[in-house]
């Protein structure tokens, strides 16, 4: 990781194409303005972690249900008498 120390007004570059700038220092917070080309998305860290998460919550298969199809799988594949 880079560490960097930057005023109100200054920037840094990252590429050709991306420009950070501190725009402002206020108690514990620092407004930063993001310069950059319409085709790089740019998301808050903890909202790309909660929907990640949530991704991974959502592809896990729900045991019940798993059960469920198990068994219906199970008796139709019983031979007739």
């Amino acid at each position: 990781m880079l560490v960097l120390t930057r005023t109100a007004g200054e920037e840094i570059c990252i590429g050709p194409d991306i420009r950070v700038r501190v725009l402002s220092l206020r108690g514990g917070q620092v407004r930063l303005g993001i310069e950059a080309p319409g085709e790089v998305t740019i998301h808050r860290a903890e909202l790309v972690e909660a929907v990640s998460r949530q991704n991974a919550a959502a592809s896990q298969p729900d045991a019940a249900v798993l059960d469920l199809v198990t068994r219906s799988a199970q008796a139709h594949a019983r031979p007739e008498s």
